[in-house]
């Protein structure tokens, strides 16, 4: 007899996470994560996560293509072009398991702050090249070390009171661009077998059903309520973290 138990939980995971990011723009791998690593060895579910989130995160870029500001997010990219092989090399000589710890305590803190702050920060711009490229420089650094690589610019944005078509137009294609590159460099120091495949072919519909229901409701919901997304989940991301 089939267990279909194994087939159950990816679409579960991959429905939700593709949920979340497609109407937060981020948290694939922090949301299908907290479900699939209970069933899955790492070794399996860390590279379907990477692919299933770029598969969304093109879902994503080509649907809300008219408002991605690819010149802007350029900056964030670039910086975190640099952050990223430093993440791989402290992953591979370093124990990272503190500076996640004290990470997600980071983003865990300012989402419980944010939610509950008095007001919204007034909007301003976000223009200085050489601190976007250090915000960029961070998330590709932490990208490479939690798989959050969108935290840092969505947490700089939400300070600076960016509104939410700009957010999701500077930092999705920032998002996209670091996963691809680190997926890049995970594939040319390790095979990934042909189960990972398998298992990407089971997720597609979950993932196609998640990305669309997720880009609906983020036409829908106002700026006050993807405010308050955003921040819920990073505050759950954070929490992931830490546990």
């Amino acid at each position: 007899m089939i267990d279909l138990l194994p087939y159950v939980v990816l679409s579960i995971a991959a429905f939700s996470g593709a949920l979340v990011s497609g109407l937060a723009g981020f948290a694939f791998s922090a949301v299908a994560g907290a479900i699939l690593l209970h069933y899955f060895a790492p070794i399996e579910a860390v590279p379907l996560m990477m692919a299933c989130s770029i598969a969304v995160q093109g879902a994503n870029l080509f649907v809300l293509r008219n408002t991605m500001q690819w010149k802007g997010s350029l900056v964030f990219i670039v910086g975190g072009a640099v952050g990223i092989p430093i993440a791989v090399y402290l992953l591979q000589n370093a124990d990272t398991h503190v500076f996640r710890l004290g990470f997600g305590m980071f983003v865990a803190l300012y989402a419980t702050y944010a939610l509950f702050r008095p007001k919204l920060a007034n909007p301003q711009l976000i223009e200085n090249h050489g601190r976007n490229a250090l915000v960029g420089f961070g998330g590709g650094l932490v990208g490479g070390l939690t798989a959050m690589p969108g935290a840092l610019p969505t947490i700089w944005c939400d300070i600076n009171g960016v509104p939410k078509l700009q957010q999701r137009g500077l930092v999705q294609p920032f998002i996209a661009a670091m996963q691809v590159f680190a997926l890049a460099l995970m594939l040319s120091h390790n095979s990934v077998s042909s189960k990972v495949l398998i298992d990407f072919g089971i997720c597609l519909p979950a993932l196609i059903a998640g990305t669309a229901a997720g880009i609906i409701l983020f036409g829908r919901i106002n700026e006050l309520a993807f405010k308050r997304t955003i921040l819920s989940v990073l505050l759950f991301s954070g929490l992931c973290l830490v546990v």
